[in-house]
């Protein structure tokens, strides 16, 4: 997929009789996904007709999915969203635009490669490969600055870490 494409739930089942689908959102919020004009499946756009949040998930009514056969056949896809779609907040990134970045601490020493984000609770946690595992809360805190044109995250770390 094109980096204009960014992977955003999968599709887990169907959900009754009409043709809706269940997506499982890989969003902050399933609500991401609703407000969306289309999610593209296999590369090629499909205009959401409706969709709402169950349960943590989204119930979708895709266009050209009229009964659970058509949607039977969607079940284990990857959905994707266009960048162009969203407008995030203003100090807000991708995931996917913050992995691979170089992580620094406040002196400028390289502390290694952003890997991976988790999300255990509420809050994020960035993990960094470097000469050790460092695993970072993404709060301000100790997120000083990111910089994805620059290719870098800036951080304080704290005794113990």
């Amino acid at each position: 997929m094109s980096d204009q494409l960014l992977e955003c739930g999968k599709i887990v089942n169907t959900h009754g009789i009409r043709g809706e689908v269940k997506i499982q959102p890989w969003a902050d919020s399933p609500e991401v996904l609703c407000a969306l004009p289309a999610l593209y499946i296999d590369g090629t756009p499909v205009t959401l007709r409706s969709a709402r949040v169950h349960k943590g998930n989204v119930i979708a009514l895709l266009d050209g999915v009229t009964d659970v056969e058509q949607a039977m056949l969607l079940k284990n896809k990857v959905v994707w969203l266009n960048r162009e779609d969203l407008d995030l907040p203003e100090g807000s990134f991708f995931l996917a635009d913050l992995m691979g970045l170089r992580v620094v601490d406040e002196a400028g020493r390289e502390l290694g490669v952003l890997t991976d984000v988790l999300s255990p609770s509420r809050q994020q946690v960035y993990v960094v490969q470097g000469e050790r595992e460092l695993m970072i809360p993404a709060v301000p805190e100790f997120i000083l600055e990111t910089n994805v044109a620059g290719g870098y995250i800036k951080v304080r770390l704290i005794e113990g870490m």
